[in-house]
């Protein structure tokens, strides 16, 4: 016997249990169904998220902005534990580098962003090499997320709502009626909507729902665990990251994460780190910053996916009624969730997006699928 819901969530990663979490409180019966045995084992699970309000294309840095009430007072209950802890975040640049930083500069000017020259970096974090940054963008608004109590978090408000989560549940089949159905390895599902919060699988689902192409490519990145300099204070230190995204570098818990910011394309999969990447992440890092990498403590990779334009997609499709993509956060996802999840529940729901928002200059339009312009 199928099982019967309103609306069927695909993906229990931050997208999927986020959205799910709102519509299951709006009182709508929702199943969440996730292929793995646990959610977030793919991309959230693997996210070292950093709250940026001047990092991303101009639709996320709207939604990061709306998102900060959120992070700052969540609901009574959600976490145990603060969402959110100081982090500076600085992008520096070489002489090369320096149109780039100034034009960032320009698109992102807040009380909050200074141009620091040299000196003033290497106050911030003496890490970085002498004469290797001439300038740098700060931003004191940056704070770490705490990813695993926002997605607990998630999960259990959509769980005290009522709502269904469904684990080893890979949607094998969907097919096009009314209502939709997915059949999954163990059971059937029926709902009247579908939302498409698969992550690195999205366009699979898509395709497989008769959707239109959003030109969805997964690429994957990579992070490195190493150790910090014996006896030095790092944990006040910035999350350092080249302006041209070429490498950053993070403390974590006394030791340094980092990453050569790569955006390699991949089919979707269980992410794995490839040696290759690995050796041009420590080259990255040792010429850069004043390290030696004499061991590599821990390692992992992990998808985000884009479209095009960078800005994720969120909005009914216009080839399949009742298919609402929520999908293409890229590496924004984490920081963006709250009001992404909201928006694209408002949508859902066909009640009007709160003005709170709105009021951060987010344009629904700069995130629907019809601006792909692809069937």
């Amino acid at each position: 016997m199928a099982q019967e819901f309103d609306i069927a969530v695909i993906g229990a990663g931050i997208a999927g249990a986020s959205v799910a979490a709102y519509l299951a409180q709006a009182g709508k019966r929702i199943a969440l169904l996730e292929m793995e045995s646990q959610p977030g084992y793919h991309t959230t699970g693997r996210s070292a998220a950093v709250y940026a309000p001047s990092y991303g294309p101009a639709p996320i840095r709207a939604l990061t902005r709306a998102s900060k009430a959120f992070f700052t007072n969540p609901p009574d209950g959600f976490s145990d534990t603060p969402l959110f802890t100081p982090r500076t975040m600085m992008m520096i640049a070489r002489a090369d580098q320096l149109t780039a930083l100034h034009q960032l500069e320009g698109e992102v000017k807040t009380d909050t962003v200074r141009i620091v020259d040299e000196a003033g970096l290497r106050a911030l974090n003496p890490l970085v090499r002498s004469n290797y940054a001439q300038a740098a963008l700060v931003d004191t608004a940056g704070q770490d997320i705490e990813v695993s109590a926002l997605h607990q978090g998630f999960l259990r408000q959509f769980k005290e709502a009522g709502g269904i989560l469904i684990t080893n549940a890979e949607a094998q089949k969907i097919t096009q009626s009314d209502p939709w159905q997915i059949e999954t390895r163990h059971s059937d599902i029926r709902a009247e909507i579908l939302v498409n919060a698969a992550g690195a699988w999205a366009g699979m689902i898509g395709q497989g729902a008769g959707a239109e192409h959003i030109g969805l490519t997964p690429k994957r990145r990579t992070a490195l665990i190493i150790a910090a300099p014996d006896k030095m204070a790092i944990g006040d230190y910035p999350i350092t990251i080249d302006v041209q995204e070429q490498f950053y570098l993070k403390p974590d818990a006394g030791r340094l994460l980092v990453s050569p910011a790569d955006a390699t394309p991949s089919d979707p999969c269980d992410a794995q780190p490839d040696e290759l990447d690995v050796a041009i992440c420590v080259d990255r890092i040792e010429t850069a910053f004043d390290l030696q990498v004499r061991r590599i403590e821990n390692k992992w990779a992990g998808l985000r996916s884009f479209v095009p334009d960078g800005a994720p997609v969120a909005g009914f499709s216009g080839s399949v009624n009742g298919f609402y993509w929520l999908a293409g956060q890229g590496g924004y996802g984490i920081q963006s969730a709250p009001a992404l999840a909201e928006v694209a529940a408002a949508q859902i729901l066909g009640r009007q997006i709160p003005a709170y928002i709105t009021d951060q200059g987010f344009d629904p339009e700069t995130v629907g699928p019809s601006r792909l312009g692809q069937v």
